[in-house]
């Protein structure tokens, strides 16, 4: 079956397309008050499309208007795509989840855990065990993000400028041997933490497959799909093309513009391969890698996945069948943490009743930092795309409001 991008009939498809139609104009409040300067939507359900709606610009002063063709800044919706070419590795044999990451990254062998102090003058202890791949893919390593303001250790990568996805200054490898060098927050497997867990497993890619992580990438994902505007590098007769990405101050509340397609530090020869958020796409090209997940690991003749192996990433990994209400430690997360669970680079949805609106079980997502977002609904056959520049991706309840008009369409 052929992934187009033609509209399709929504009601055919079990949506009230009036209530579709309500979805951009409820979004239009956003824009009205100058909160965004523009956003896109698809939902598309059983592979076909049932609703796409652009609205706005690039940028609140000149850009151009958005388009399907619109490129964005997905940030850490590159996790589920670095976690996927690692499950790549693990089918090949090259990978074991339970391996001890220095199989690979024999720099972490001295790691040492936080006891206690102050960023300045603090002890440590050696963890009870080694992070293993797993502990990586569901963020239950001890790593933690620079912008978190919740832990000491959050302090120290800050002082090193280990900046996640903004970490210019260093190549992969280069991030790794700073990385190394900080303690972890919990003895790994103890605790859930947000983290730049998924730049380490794109540095695994790296090593076990002899490539970059760029060109594994591509010649593995998404060539195969035809993601042709997916990368982390835009070239000069694409940047037209590139939006704005602003920020809003949760202090003072100004927004401002934090990238610019003229400026872009998205330019060719970028040293940091983020494997955590470095990635640029366009809504349909995001489409084509989940509804590769959402039909079990194939699209348009391209078998990406194994079967098992999708679903076996979309079921809940955290012990006992624990939600992050019971695990996560951090000030920040892309989802809320009622009712979910986390699989191998996925938010999962254990409990529907508990979560913060309206959803099913087994509903697998993640969002990133400029507040785009996705999920996939395998009960209803769906997936949800939504795609704005504005960070961080907690300023308004985006998410859970999509949600709430998506599936009150649904007939």
């Amino acid at each position: 079956m052929t992934m187009d991008f033609k509209l399709d009939d929504a009601d055919a498809l079990g949506f009230d397309p009036a209530r579709l139609d309500t979805i951009p104009d409820f979004f239009e409040s956003y824009r009205a008050r100058e909160k965004l300067s523009g956003y896109s939507i698809l939902i598309a359900r059983d592979g076909k499309i049932a609703h796409q709606s652009q609205r706005g610009h690039s940028a609140f002063e000149g850009g151009h208007a958005l388009s399907k063709d619109t490129i964005f800044r997905i940030y850490s919706m590159t996790k589920p795509i670095t976690s996927v070419a690692i499950m790549m590795l693990v089918e090949r044999g090259r990978i074991m989840l339970q391996d001890p990451i220095t199989k690979y990254l024999p720099q972490f062998a001295n790691v040492r855990v936080f006891e206690k102090g102050t960023p300045r003058e603090y002890t440590t202890r050696e963890p009870d065990r080694m992070i293993t791949v797993h502990d990586l893919m569901t963020h239950q390593s001890g790593l933690t993000y620079d912008f978190m303001l919740s832990h000491p250790v959050d302090a120290l990568y800050r002082n090193k400028r280990i900046n996640g996805a903004r970490s210019e200054k260093f190549t992969l490898e280069e991030f790794i041997d700073e990385l190394v060098q900080m303690p972890l927050q919990f003895t790994p497997g103890s605790q859930w933490n947000y983290s730049v867990a998924t730049d380490v497993l794109g540095r695994i890619v790296e090593v076990v497959s002899g490539q970059t992580l760029d060109v594994f990438l591509s010649e593995n994902i998404f060539i195969p799909l035809g993601m042709n505007d997916t990368s982390f590098t835009i070239d000069d007769d694409k940047r037209g093309r590139l939006a704005h990405n602003y920020a809003r101050d949760p202090v003072t509340g100004v927004t401002s513009l934090a990238d610019a397609p003229e400026t872009t530090i998205y330019k060719p020869g970028r040293k940091f391969l983020s494997g955590g958020g470095g990635l640029l796409s366009t809504i349909g090209d995001y489409l084509k890698f989940c509804e590769m997940m959402r039909r079990d690991g194939v699209l348009n003749g391209a078998r990406i996945l194994g079967r098992k192996t999708v679903a076996y990433m979309t079921s809940n990994h955290l012990p006992n069948n624990e939600t992050l209400m019971d695990r996560a430690t951090g000030s920040f997360s892309e989802v809320s943490y009622g009712g979910t669970g986390f699989g191998l680079g996925f938010s999962v949805v254990v409990d529907p009743q508990y979560a913060p609106t309206i959803t099913s079980r087994g509903v697998y997502s993640w969002g990133g930092l400029a507040s785009t977002f996705f999920w996939v609904d395998p009960q209803e056959e769906m997936v949800v795309i939504l795609m704005t520049q504005l960070m961080p991706s907690g300023t308004y309840p985006l998410r859970p409001q999509l949600q709430q008009l998506v599936y009150s369409a649904l007939q």
